[in-house]
């Protein structure tokens, strides 16, 4: 009787053990519970992506400084400015009638005129 009376609460133990596995299977499997696992999965993948595009960005600033600064050394653009040489010379694109060159008297000889005629050179 002990023998059969063990078995049977055995046999129990299983149904429930096995039952609760089950339910709790089937909740997972719910349109609801996949969504937000999914959701979740995504969440973190996301984070985890955003982590490291982070660092390789501030890897890649951190490579382009410092090849900045070995080509400024090769080019010397770094180097301190030499107070002999003069200041770059800058060309106007159009004759400023106002400079003194053209200070004086038009109808003197020696007065810079030029054509307007652009067929002239041609």
């Amino acid at each position: 009787m002990f023998r059969r009376t063990f078995w049977f609460g055995t046999g129990v133990a299983a149904g429930v053990w096995a039952t609760t596995k089950v339910n709790r299977k089937l909740r997972q499997l719910t349109p609801e519970s996949l969504a937000a696992t999914a959701a979740s999965k995504a969440l973190e993948t996301g984070h985890r992506i955003k982590d490291r595009a982070v660092g390789f960005a501030l890897d890649v600033r951190d490579n382009m400084a410092q090849r900045e600064a070995e080509l400024g050394d090769a080019l010397g653009i770094n180097a301190p400015v030499d107070p002999e040489l003069p200041a770059p010379r800058r060309h106007a694109a159009i004759e400023n009638r106002n400079s003194p060159k053209y200070a004086g008297n038009p109808t003197d000889p020696s007065y810079p005129t030029y054509s307007y005629n652009r067929n002239e050179d041609h």
